[in-house]
C-alpha cells in the first residue's frame, strides 16, 4: 500500500489527489466487503481482501493516467500473441481492450450527466430508470467509432 501510494506522490500532489478521486466509485464495493466479512466474522481477512482490492484497482489507474494508449496496445499485443493459436487476433484483442479503458471514463461521465438532469426534473434518486438512456449512449457512442474504423479501412 505503501507502494502504491508513494508511485502516486512521485508523479506530484495534484496528480496524487486526482487518482484518489478515481477511486471513489470502489468505496460502495468497500464497505459491502467490509460489512460482509463483519458479519461473518472474517474481519482480518476481509481487510486483506479489501486491501488488495484497493491496490489492484489504485495501480491499474495509475497505468492508464500514466501510459499513452499507443504504448498500452502495443503491450497487449505482445502479451496476446499466444492466443493467436486459438483462433484470437492478437491486434483485434488489444484494440477492443484499448477502446473499453478509452471509453469507460466517458461512460462515466455520461452517466453523471444523467444523474444531473435526473435531479434537476426530480426531487426522488436516480434509479434504474437512467439506464435506457445510458445503454443507448453507449450504444450509439459504439456505433460512431464503428463508422470511424471502417471509414479508416477497418482493423
Amino acid at each position: 500500500m505503501a507502494g502504491t501510494l508513494a508511485l502516486y506522490a512521485a508523479q506530484g500532489l495534484e496528480f496524487a489527489r486526482h487518482g484518489l478521486r478515481m477511486l471513489r466509485p470502489l468505496w460502495p464495493f468497500l464497505l459491502i466487503l467490509a460489512l460482509w466479512h463483519g458479519w461473518t466474522g472474517e474481519i482480518e481477512r476481509g481487510a486483506g481482501i479489501g486491501v488488495k482490492l484497493l491496490i489492484a484497482v489504485a495501480l491499474a489507474n495509475l497505468v492508464t493516467m500514466t501510459t499513452r494508449l499507443d504504448a498500452m496496445i502495443a503491450v497487449l499485443e505482445r502479451l496476446a500473441r499466444p492466443l493467436r493459436r486459438l483462433g484470437l487476433e492478437p491486434h483485434l484483442l488489444a484494440v477492443s481492450i484499448a477502446l473499453v479503458i478509452r471509453f469507460t471514463p466517458v461512460l462515466l461521465a455520461r452517466a453523471e450527466r444523467l444523474i444531473e438532469a435526473w435531479r434537476a426534473r426530480s426531487a426522488r434518486r436516480p434509479t434504474w430508470r437512467i439506464v435506457v438512456p445510458l445503454a443507448l449512449g453507449a450504444l450509439d457512442d459504439a456505433e460512431q467509432v464503428a463508422e470511424a474504423l471502417r471509414a479508416r479501412g477497418g482493423l
